[in-house]
């Protein structure tokens, strides 16, 4: 079984490109800074830096809502590859590629930004929730 579940913040914003062919598909990669549960020798909490390619779905959902700073979760598996560098040098990668995500804290927890066109919509009503505008509802990305 290859199954990974992270909880981070997003050290920037996602980086999405598009596959070439009829029906491009949206890539969308990202890191997420994932503290440690513990820490060594009495020293600062410290986190792991962890890659992540979100695709088609996910990754127009990555492109359109996340930003850099924001805490989500993640479910996904860990792939691993390779390729040779303009050096000749063998490059290994390893990444998590993204099944789910979600946010796991408000907006206003994440101290994110907000610019003035949509801020009616995202105001939030004190309870956590943020409020969707009317006739929007064909547009959010979930089943």
């Amino acid at each position: 079984m290859n199954k990974v579940i992270l909880m981070g913040r997003l050290t920037r914003d996602p980086e999405v490109r598009y596959s070439q062919g009829e029906q491009p598909m949206a890539i969308a990669r990202y890191t997420l800074a994932v503290n440690r549960r513990f820490s060594r020798n009495d020293e600062e909490q410290s986190a792991d830096f962890i890659g992540c390619v979100a695709f088609g779905r996910s990754g127009e959902f990555a492109e359109k809502y996340l930003r850099k700073g924001i805490k989500i979760a993640i479910v996904g598996r860990i792939q691993t590859g390779s390729y040779t560098n303009k050096d000749g040098q063998r490059i290994y990668t390893t990444e998590v590629v993204v099944e789910e995500q979600e946010f796991v804290e408000s907006k206003n927890a994440s101290g994110g930004r907000e610019n003035a066109s949509s801020g009616a919509a995202r105001d939030s009503a004190g309870d956590g929730f943020m409020n969707i505008p009317d006739g929007i509802d064909e547009e959010l990305p979930f089943n």
